[in-house]
């Protein structure tokens, strides 16, 4: 197993209850993880800034849940993030999202998997994780799918998330690592770290194929 470039702290060495019972809601449902929460714990307003910002932002808030988990692994595939992109919003599922609905999400502007609102929000997605030129043709596909508060909360969960995935994948965590035992929000094929070992040995794990995308039309 990898060793983690910043130690994790133990959760059985919390004394704060409220910090131990988020401990235990990522183990059980996930996004995050609790690996990630554990290198955050070192600075206990570092873990309650991002665990309150995820619940506010992505679990909840204006904007359509799925569309933002949708843009939470187009940043993932981006950055090639695989700790953030081997785990799904167990709240995206129940809501319709299906394994499939994540395959083609680099090619996202040529794919049929998406609809004219979804296509938007990961252009978005895009121009803010590449830096491509935001212009005109961008910002009128954007407001003709989104009000003005949506596009303010897509664009903060995806600086903020681009902003962790580029972070957490200099770091060497891994998943089963912290509370191991449960698999909240873990892909199909991850739920185990035996499972993830097998499945980032096949030829066509997403980390392996997933090419650097270069600047497209989305955003001209």
């Amino acid at each position: 197993m990898s060793k983690p470039r910043i130690s994790y702290v133990d959760p059985a060495s919390v004394t704060d209850p409220a910090m131990v019972a988020e401990f235990e809601r990522c183990a059980r449902e996930g996004t995050p993880r609790p690996e990630s929460q554990a290198v955050r714990a070192h600075v206990p307003a570092t873990f309650w800034s991002f665990a309150n910002t995820w619940r506010d932002v992505f679990k909840n808030g204006v904007a359509d849940h799925n569309i933002k988990e949708l843009c939470r692994i187009y940043v993932s595939r981006s950055v090639l993030c695989e700790f953030c992109g081997n785990q799904r919003s167990i709240k995206a599922a129940k809501a319709g999202l299906k394994e499939d609905d994540y395959s083609d999400l680099i090619n996202f502007e040529s794919s049929s998997r998406y609809d004219e609102r979804q296509k938007a929000a990961l252009a978005y997605a895009e121009a803010i994780t590449w830096d491509l030129p935001a212009g005109d043709t961008l910002w009128e596909r954007l407001h003709k799918h989104f009000s003005e508060p949506e596009l303010v909360e897509i664009g903060y969960f995806v600086a903020i998330t681009m902003g962790q995935q580029r972070w957490l994948r200099t770091l060497n965590i891994e998943h089963h690592q912290i509370l191991a035992g449960q698999d909240g929000s873990m892909a199909p094929g991850f739920e185990t770290i035996d499972a993830l070992q097998q499945s980032k040995q096949s030829p066509d794990y997403w980390a392996k194929s997933t090419p650097k995308p270069t600047a497209t039309q989305a955003a001209e």
